[in-house]
Order: C-alpha cells, then sequence, then structure tokens
C-alpha cells in the first residue's frame, strides 16, 4: 500500500491523483492475488449469524487509511463470503467472473455515467443497442425484436408482464388496474407457467397488482417440460370459470434441471388464443451459440418477448439481463415519462424513438431513470472472448456436465433424476429400505455435508417429487478436474452422510427400546 499521506486530513475534495494511482496498483494487486488463491480458498465460510454485523462496528467518525480498509477487507469481509468464482462452486448457474469482466467493470466505475438517455450518454446508449444485437445474432433472435438491458430476469418479466397488462386491459398505465380490468370485461387476467418455472413469475403478478394467486402453474411431462396439451386444458378450464389468459411463460432452460417446454407448441397455442407468449431463456438462451444444440429452442422466435441473462451462461458478471420485445412502442407506451427537469436531454414528448433509432432514451422503456453503464463490461467480455471463445467455453460446459452424469450412472448408489440438458446434472442418491421423507433427507443431508468441507458447493431442488442433488457448470475456470474433486467430495460426505443418519436411527431405536424405572 501506498505510505499514509495528509489528504485524509481535509474535508473537501478526492483522494490525489497521485494517490490514487498508487491504490489503484495496490487494489490491482488485491484482485489479482485473489484471484490466484481463489482456488485453494474455502467455498462455504464458518461464519455464525452476527459475527460480521460485530466486526464492522459502528461508522467510523475519522477517515481510515485505504491500507487498513484492506486489511479489514481480508480480515473480516473474505472469511464471510461463498466464493462463487470459485472453479468447485457448482451450485446454481455457476459464476461468471473473468478477466475482462473484472476490467470492463473497473472501467464502468471510473466512468460512473448514466445512461439514462442519449443525450445524457451517447456512447453507453449505443454501445448497449449494439451489444444487444450482438447477443441476439448469436442466439437466433430475429432483427424483429428490440432489446433492453435490466438488472435481472425477474426484472425483465415484470416489464414483458406490463406490456401484456397494457394489451390486455388498456389504460392500466393511466386509470389504474381496477378500473381498466372493468372496461376490459372484469375478468380475472391469469398467467400461466409450468411448475418448473421461476418464482419471478409471482413476483411480477404481485407488483403489476394482478395476484400472487393468479399464476396457474401447469404440471409438467415426464421429460419436466410444460406441454402444450396441459397449457391448453388449464387455460380452457379457467376460461370456461370467466377467466382471461394474459400471458404464458414458458421456459427454455428451468432453473432446477435446464429443461425445454414444448416451445413451438405452446407458440402455436398463444397465436390462437391471442396470448402473450413470453419466453424464460435466462439460462438456456446461452445454448443458442451452439449450432448443433440451437434446435432446442426452435419456437422461441416466435414469442412476443424473450429473456436472456448474459450473466448466467455468456460470462458476464452481474447484474446484466436483456429483454427483447416484438411490441416496443407497447412497452414504452408503459413507461415514458419525462419530467420538466429531463426535458432538456430527452426526445421531444410524442417522438416515438425506438430502440431501432441510434438515439433511443432507454429510461423510456423501464421503471428505472438511472441506469448503470453495464453495456461496457458485456462488450469488452463479447470482444475479449469473441463468438469462437464464448462457443468453445459453453461448448465445454456441456461436456464436462455429461461426463458427470457418466459417473453417476456408472455408481450403483446414485441415479440421475432427469436427462442431463444443456450444462446442468440432477441425480438422487438412493436410500436403501427408506421411505421417502427419509431419503429426501439423506439427499439434502449430504449436500449440507458436501458444503460445509468448503472444497465444493452444490445444491439441492426436487424433482418428480423427491429431493435431489444438483451442480450446475458454468465458470470459464472450471476443469474436468474441478469436476472430479466435486465427484469425489460428493461420493466421500455421502457415505459419511449414510453413517451418520445411521447412527442417528439406532440410537433412536435403543433409546424407544429402555423402558423407564
Amino acid at each position: 500500500m501506498s505510505q499514509d499521506t495528509d489528504w485524509r486530513d481535509h474535508p473537501l475534495g478526492d483522494m490525489p491523483d497521485d494517490v490514487l494511482r498508487d491504490e489503484l496498483r495496490s487494489m490491482a494487486e488485491w484482485a489479482a492475488d485473489y484471484r490466484s488463491t481463489l482456488r485453494g480458498r474455502a467455498i462455504s465460510p464458518s461464519v455464525t449469524p452476527g459475527e460480521i454485523t460485530r466486526q464492522l462496528g459502528a461508522l467510523p467518525e475519522q477517515p481510515a487509511p485505504m491500507d487498513e480498509i484492506l486489511r479489514d477487507l481480508d480480515r473480516v469481509v473474505l472469511p464471510g463470503l461463498v466464493h462463487w468464482g470459485h472453479p468447485s462452486f457448482l451450485g446454481y448457474f455457476g459464476s461468471t467472473s473473468n478477466g475482462p469482466a473484472l476490467l470492463g467493470e473497473i472501467a464502468a466505475a471510473a466512468l460512473n455515467v448514466s445512461a439514462m438517455t442519449w443525450k445524457t450518454s451517447p456512447a453507453a446508449t449505443e454501445m448497449e443497442t449494439v451489444v444487444l444485437r450482438w447477443i441476439a445474432e448469436a442466439v437466433g433472435i430475429p432483427e424483429t425484436f428490440s432489446g433492453i438491458v435490466y438488472d435481472t430476469a425477474s426484472v425483465a418479466v415484470t416489464h414483458a408482464l406490463a406490456a401484456a397488462r397494457e394489451r390486455a386491459a388498456p389504460g392500466s398505465r393511466e386509470r389504474g388496474v381496477a378500473s381498466a380490468l372493468a372496461d376490459a370485461g372484469g375478468a380475472t387476467l391469469r398467467v400461466y407457467a409450468s411448475e418448473q418455472a421461476h418464482s419471478s413469475a409471482e413476483k411480477a403478478m404481485i407488483m403489476l397488482g394482478l395476484g400472487e394467486r393468479n399464476v396457474v402453474r401447469v404440471e409438467p411431462d415426464a421429460s419436466l417440460r410444460m406441454s402444450a396439451a396441459s397449457l391448453a386444458a388449464a387455460m380452457t378450464r379457467d376460461a370456461n370459470a370467466g377467466m382471461r389468459a394474459l400471458a404464458v411463460i414458458a421456459t427454455a432452460g428451468t432453473t432446477s434441471s435446464a429443461s425445454v417446454d414444448e416451445l413451438p407448441e405452446i407458440a402455436d397455442l398463444c397465436r390462437e388464443r391471442g396470448v402473450w407468449l413470453h419466453v424464460d431463456a435466462a439460462y438456456g438462451g446461452a445454448i443458442g451459440l451452439l449450432p448443433e444444440q440451437r434446435d432446442l429452442l426452435r419456437g422461441m422466435e416466435l414469442a412476443d418477448s424473450i429473456v436472456i441473462n448474459p450473466h448466467k451462461w455468456l460470462f458476464v458478471p452481474l447484474d446484466f439481463s436483456a429483454l427483447y420485445i416484438r411490441h416496443p412502442a407497447l412497452l414504452r407506451s408503459v413507461f415514458t415519462l419525462v419530467p420538466e427537469y429531463l426535458s432538456g436531454d430527452a426526445m421531444p414528448a410524442g417522438d416515438e424513438n425506438g430502440p431501432a433509432r441510434a438515439d433511443v432514451d432507454y429510461m423510456d422503456y423501464g421503471i428505472q431513470l438511472g441506469r448503470r453503464f453495464r453495456a461496457l463490461k458485456a462488450w469488452m467480455v463479447l470482444r475479449a472472448f469473441g463468438r469462437a471463445g464464448l462457443e468453445s467455453r459453453i461448448r465445454e460446459h456441456c461436456r464436462l456436465a455429461a461426463l458427470f452424469a457418466s459417473w453417476i450412472e456408472e455408481d450403483a448408489f446414485f441415479a440421475l433424476a432427469a436427462p442431463p440438458q444443456m450444462a446442468v446434472v440432477c441425480f438422487r442418491a438412493l436410500a436403501q429400505h427408506a421411505d421417502g421423507a427419509r431419503s429426501d433427507a439423506l439427499n439434502v443431508r449430504i449436500a449440507e455435508r458436501v458444503n460445509a468441507t468448503g472444497e465444493a458447493y452444490v445444491t439441492h431442488t426436487r424433482l418428480h417429487g423427491r429431493t435431489c442433488l444438483r451442480v450446475g457448470i458454468g465458470n470459464v475456470a472450471t476443469t474436468e478436474d474441478d469436476v472430479r474433486g466435486v465427484w469425489d467430495c460428493v461420493q466421500r460426505e455421502s457415505r459419511a452422510a449414510r453413517d451418520e443418519i445411521g447412527r442417528v436411527n439406532a440410537a433412536a431405536k435403543a433409546s424407544h427400546g429402555v423402558r423407564s424405572p
């Protein structure tokens, strides 16, 4: 670290340039050291609730030197983190941390612009449009769609359903949902999604004032896909009860198993019934980069809106979610609002400055006014890896997942819980002579034991009514040796979990058999 200076003694101004240069070098060394030592760190922390809060303490009265702050970063913060960037972290959809992304974040933080209108930041606005076009072309989204960047898919689906609500109940924005629905016939609006679909559907309906209970979960088929037949039956049943279908959320890459719903057939059904189709390809959209796998997304291009999260499998760090919409003018009609204090930097009222224009005002297409320069980190990642680099990494993750699945199939104690999809593998430990609840408990305990080692990180979910283990491979640093290490850890801890549960059961039986004096 740089030597202590007197700049902190002055209550005004910023860190001087020469001090900043020294501190940036030190911070760069810290970041590089962290990344180079990541593989040797325990993934999961062993802290207790409140421990970090106590160490952070109260707001300091006086300025602290940066070397002291970084010491506390190492002493207090790092021991309390789950290291998502660890190559053996196979929970959720994997980490997308990488060198180009880190450099992009540094640049965006230094610039600190707000990409709310074209005038407030022309380069940020036009780069967002270009990056969105690159992603769309790479995964097979037609030019008829316009894109906008949000933080997460949960926010993206809320915006998509807001547009669908305005189409189904015109005037919702101006007069409120109740009044607009009354004018539209008064029927309850419902959204349909697979039982395997993400919980963001319910959150969106809560936010839009349409009610969590009006998300209808359709039971998937044996392959964990929502079929058009089951969906049609649910929609018809509700229509006969006087309810209206607002939208269908079809998933391309479900959270639990990465299954893909019957997209072409569902699209046909939605078109026949005049229902908005939103495709949640937050994870699975990236598979469109692989020519040999793009057929998995067939039918996605027929949707009204599509969400893809490059922060899941296109190696852009959190947060970066791309919503593509076929009806941008409708989305804009819901959210455009230009108060007087923005009039100097916004397009004139009534000017349909859609995303097809270079001087689009992206603030008109969402709830957010201030917008981070998210496109910069995505641009640096896409430039640094290129299409070929993205393809090769995604293809390798699929290979590693298939390899992991083959090890499960060779092990008599484990079984696949679903056919492997993309780079996600769901599997289940088999407990002999155990009922469903005790077998589920065994799988939960295995995940707990694996994660407690700090060597690996897996999650558990439920498929076909049973708890199973789940790994998702998405880190550019994950190698075959890392995946083998996770499998070895799972096997070892599964044996320990069986022994542990056996001892508990034996003790319970012995205790039950002892009579009180």
